[in-house]
């Protein structure tokens, strides 16, 4: 009895060995199955574009919550996930002119849920201002779509006595580094583009850098400074109230916002732009289909008519590019700010 029962639980641990050996190797061979489906899909792009979004997108923006960046970024935001019918989630990512976000978005998966709305600073100022910048702009990300632009104004302090262009020509040739231009701090936007005015019109300005732009137009507007390259949600108002004299446009066309107010380029000087411009990227190596995909959503919310007059109402224009002309841009705003930038050996 001892011995049959003894060969009776050998049989019984064998047949139960047997069972988990099988149920193994079908758990693996179903692990392996959904394995290869999945890297079946993530190497098939149609695939991809089919199931996409299957889950929350995230979308960076390398500055804090209110700000110019962020409200734009929020009001894309809320049109694309209602194009998408799937949660946008914005994630402010503050901090070095936005370099922080565009790190992140470098390094993410290529797969459609890491997005950046990404401005100008961040992706053709910064790489010539810091040459240890951890991306390439143009290696590293994936242009989807150019969104909006914020033009700037160049104004003066009613004090200066300047009455337009060519009278701030005429007074600074006649008596160079006489005439003051402030700026937002050293590096800014508004720095950049009185160097930039500067160096096409031949002129010497004396640069006068403030921590903020507040200060900066405070000082304008009381006469201490002469000249000051302004956004134009900013300065509209206090142009309106006779506060500041504004003379140009820094855009090479026109804003809708004042038909009316010149450009610099065509005032003399055809070769000057400077613009705060605003697109949506992706990691390097996107399917060209997600990209197909999300560009025709933006461009959808670029010709809602509520959609351009909430841009407008923060001092922004839609500036609609394809993922082609987005790059080429990016690469002649590059090129254009390192010229300056090296002029100024500001590099870090």
């Amino acid at each position: 009895m001892t011995l049959l029962l003894k060969l009776s639980t050998a049989r019984l641990f064998r047949n139960w060995v047997l069972r988990l050996v099988a149920t193994t190797v079908l758990s693996l061979a179903a692990f392996e199955q959904t394995a290869l489906a999945q890297m079946k899909q993530a190497s098939d792009p149609q695939a991809t574009a089919s199931h996409y979004p299957t889950r929350s997108i995230k979308m960076l923006v390398g500055f804090p919550p209110g700000g110019p960046n962020d409200q734009l970024a929020r009001l894309l935001g809320l049109r694309l996930a209602e194009q998408l019918n799937q949660t946008i989630v914005i994630e402010n990512k503050a901090g070095a002119n936005g370099e922080i976000a565009a790190t992140q978005t470098a390094a993410a998966t290529p797969d459609g849920y890491t997005l950046l709305f990404g401005s100008s600073g961040a992706l053709a100022v910064s790489p010539s201002l810091n040459s240890k910048l951890p991306y390439d702009p143009l290696k590293d990300l994936t242009p989807i779509s150019m969104v909006a632009l914020n033009p700037m104004l160049l104004v003066t302090s009613p004090k200066s006595g300047i009455t337009s262009m060519s009278d701030l020509i005429t007074r600074a040739k006649a008596q160079p580094g006489k005439l003051t231009f402030a700026s937002a701090g050293t590096g800014s936007p508004t720095h950049l583009a009185g160097e930039l005015f500067r160096d096409i019109a031949n002129i010497d300005l004396l640069h006068v850098p403030y921590k903020g732009g507040g200060p900066a137009m405070n000082d304008v507007m009381s006469g201490e400074i002469d000249i000051y390259f302004a956004g134009l949600s900013t300065a509209l108002p206090l142009v309106n109230a006779g506060r500041l004299h504004a003379h140009a446009l820094t855009t090479t066309t026109r804003s809708e916002t004042v038909p009316k107010l010149p450009t610099i380029s065509e005032l003399g000087f055809p070769s000057y732009s400077a613009i705060i411009w605003y697109g949506v990227l992706a990691p390097a190596g996107l399917p060209d289909q997600l990209v197909a995909l999300l560009r025709n959503h933006l461009v959808t919310i670029m010709n809602m008519p509520e959609f351009r007059k909430q841009l407008s109402d923060l001092g922004a224009e839609i500036y609609d590019q394809d993922p082609a002309a987005f790059k080429a841009f990016m690469k002649q705003d590059l090129d254009k700010w390192a010229k300056v930038i090296a002029a100024m050996k500001l590099t870090k």
